[in-house]
């Protein structure tokens, strides 16, 4: 044979993983996960995700305290959780105007510092994160926007009766429950009669503008004041009963969007007409109230 022949017989000899680069297990390699699934022009308002935890089945089975009843296609990646909600990540970089929300479970503490990390480095500023304890097993969810929040008082002309605004960084020992007593309190410090509907999560509340201007005024002297009220004294008042004709009739609701995040919602219970101005300025009095109580952003606050 001549030297051609010899060098390809000899490279055929050769095992073939020789020339194969070495497998990085720190990287997605399975099927698309969002690039090559979501097509162009989808809207979604989120992704939510029970990852593959772990790189091996052996690894699966090294917690005693843990019970694995899946099958490996869905308990195993290469790179596990890590590798596999950071291809998520990559992808939702790309896909950022497709979903409102990207979420996934997270099965280890120190994968949840890395990918929060992560988020940062590919420029997510809204990154939320919850923990999850059932019996003996702890996980974690984490959560990420590239859609700025609504954090103003919106517009009457979307909607003439109503107003709304968000809480966000709501601390951990306070609940919706919590806001919604505080609204209660906030109206009955300037004489509205209040009837707090602690099932559905409602405040109904009756108000005249002097008392709404009231309102005003004690919360420009006493920003951080709290009253207290008997619910059940206030809806049996006469002014709830036989309400003067400029009286105001509405409704607040506290809504949880996500661990963290309230909604809450004021509604006014009749006419269709334009917000007076003075429910309006004291809605907006009433969010900065709620928001230097119970965010963690309080400290920005005047």
């Amino acid at each position: 044979m001549d030297g051609n022949a010899t060098v390809v017989e000899e490279a055929k000899l050769l095992p073939s993983s020789s020339f194969d680069p070495p497998l990085d297990m720190n990287k997605y390699s399975g099927p698309p996960l969002l690039l090559g699934v979501v097509r162009d022009g989808e809207k979604f308002d989120f992704c939510m995700c029970n990852p593959p935890f772990f790189e091996t089945m052996e690894e699966a089975g090294l917690n005693p305290k843990t019970s694995c009843g899946g099958t490996p296609e869905e308990m195993v990646c290469p790179g596990g959780e890590k590798a596999f909600i950071t291809r998520i990540i990559e992808d939702s970089v790309v896909l950022k105007e497709s979903f409102r929300w990207f979420t996934s479970m997270v099965g280890r503490k120190v994968n949840l510092k890395f990918l929060t990390s992560k988020l940062r480095e590919v420029g997510v500023t809204i990154v939320k994160t919850t923990e999850f304890v059932q019996g003996q097993t702890c996980r974690w969810g984490l959560a990420w926007s590239f859609v700025p929040p609504v954090r103003k008082i919106i517009s009457p002309l979307v909607q003439k009766n109503s107003l709304s605004f968000t809480l966000e960084g709501l601390q951990r020992q306070f609940s919706a429950f919590h806001v919604l007593q505080s609204i209660e309190s906030f109206f009955c410090l300037g004489g509205a009669s209040c009837k707090l509907n602690a099932s559905s999560f409602v405040v109904d509340i009756t108000a005249s503008n002097d008392q709404c201007k009231a309102i005003l005024r004690d919360e420009a002297k006493h920003p951080n004041g709290a009253a207290t009220c008997n619910p059940l004294e206030a809806s049996h008042s006469s002014s709830y009963l036989h309400p003067p004709s400029n009286n105001l009739s509405f409704c607040i609701s506290v809504f949880q969007q996500i661990p963290g995040t309230l909604l809450v919602k004021a509604s006014l219970q009749h006419g269709d007409g334009p917000v007076p101005g003075v429910f309006s300025l004291t809605i907006q009095q009433l969010e900065k109230t709620l928001r230097c109580k119970f965010c963690r952003e309080k400290a920005t606050h005047n």
